[in-house]
């Protein structure tokens, strides 16, 4: 038999050989970039003697409820020196009057920046933010949202602790609070894997975004990159494209210890979240391109592999026990490295569903963002 003749013997396996392959993309990801998640240490930065006065900034549109519910636990924060800056931004409910309240009861800590609708003026959560920004009289800056809840009272200790000389710019990690039924337990897999993927990237020293509910940057940082201009033109990318386009290998620190993480309200319905993921696909379009070679190769390899298993099922079924093994062997390694991850960003509870809400997730995201990549935004 010629050496053709065999290679054309073996062609019919080719499913086979490709899935090995795409196995091995993905044992790449799952060791040597979520490796680095898995056994850092996660310090807390509570101790640390640097403590800079902070601007906590925090943009609110008809956030009543929420201001009710979660303002107080950042106004009592366990911090020697910060303050809160609250935009009103073109708010219609009874917010004006909420934060009217709450500046009474701490007039030195909270500062309001009210900004009114304009019938030709149109503006974006980036000219909001920007105000809060200019208004803020310290030099580092910590950013969440109306709907935000600090996990402990050392939320900006731990934020405030990951400063230093050189690293201008803190990832934090912000989780939805735990609901029942499936849609919430895909909405806290796909913030986990997000965070699980920025933050390792970050400690690999090529941090690529963050999350606007928990990050915190200097304000000379903010000026000298000249704030959200390079993406004013689009309304998602506050947050992650202003640490894509700023973010060094040196500038960038990770706070994760439990006290500094942010809850946030999760969507209730698939359709708000539907909108929600949406809106921020739009941003990856102005990624980095190395940036967007690398996420697209972890997310095409996830689909191609899933893909390819069903495929090999299919075609050998007398074979059956090599993709399963192959589907073993990438499971396997998952649960090894996400259970140190998940104990570190307390969501062990999702282990148990890895095997569904991977799928889930990547068919989701992928379906997602191939409907709405270039999809003009219309919504703050």
């Amino acid at each position: 038999m010629t050496i053709l003749e065999q290679f054309l013997s073996y062609l019919p396996y080719a499913p086979i050989g490709v899935l090995g392959l795409l196995l091995l993309v993905q044992l790449y990801y799952i060791y040597f970039v979520y490796g680095k998640l898995a056994f850092y240490s996660t310090p807390s930065f509570q101790e640390v003697s640097l403590q800079p006065p902070l601007s906590v900034i925090i943009c609110a549109h008809n956030e009543e409820d929420n201001l009710k519910s979660f303002l107080p636990q950042i106004l009592e924060q366990d911090y020697p020196l910060f303050e809160v800056v609250l935009v009103d931004d073109c708010s219609d409910d009874e917010t004006k009057w909420i934060l009217k309240e709450f500046s009474s009861k701490h007039p030195e800590r909270l500062k309001i920046v009210e900004i009114k609708e304009h019938i030709r003026l149109k503006h974006t959560k980036k000219f909001a933010l920007t105000m809060g920004i200019k208004a803020a009289k310290h030099e580092h800056l910590v950013f969440t949202d109306a709907d935000c809840q600090p996990a402990s009272p050392f939320w900006l200790a731990e934020m405030a602790g990951a400063f230093s000389s050189e690293e201008e710019i803190v990832l934090g990690y912000s989780p939805y609070f735990k609901r029942s039924g499936v849609l919430n337990k895909l909405i806290r897999f796909e913030t986990t894997h997000t965070a699980m993927s920025y933050l390792s990237y970050a400690l690999k020293g090529n941090a690529y975004m963050g999350v606007g509910r928990n990050l915190a940057y200097t304000k000379s940082l903010f000026y000298k990159g000249k704030g959200f201009n390079k993406h004013m033109h689009i309304k998602s990318g506050d947050d992650d494209l202003f640490v894509n386009h700023n973010a060094t290998n040196t500038n960038v620190n990770i706070a994760i210890h439990a006290d500094a993480h942010v809850l946030s309200v999760p969507k209730k319905t698939w359709k708000s979240y539907y909108k929600q993921k949406a809106r921020h696909s739009g941003a990856s379009t102005l990624y980095k391109n190395k940036h967007k070679r690398m996420l697209a190769t972890q997310l095409l390899s996830a689909v191609l592999f899933y893909l390819m298993l069903t495929v090999c099922f299919v075609l050998y079924p007398n074979l059956w026990y090599i993709p399963l093994g192959i589907y073993g062997v990438r499971l396997f390694s998952q649960l090894l490295f996400f259970n140190r991850i998940y104990t570190k960003l307390v969501v062990r509870d999702l282990l148990i569903w890895l095997p569904l809400l991977d799928v889930l997730y990547y068919f989701y995201i992928c379906i997602n963002g191939l409907f709405n990549r270039n999809k003009k935004q219309t919504s703050w």
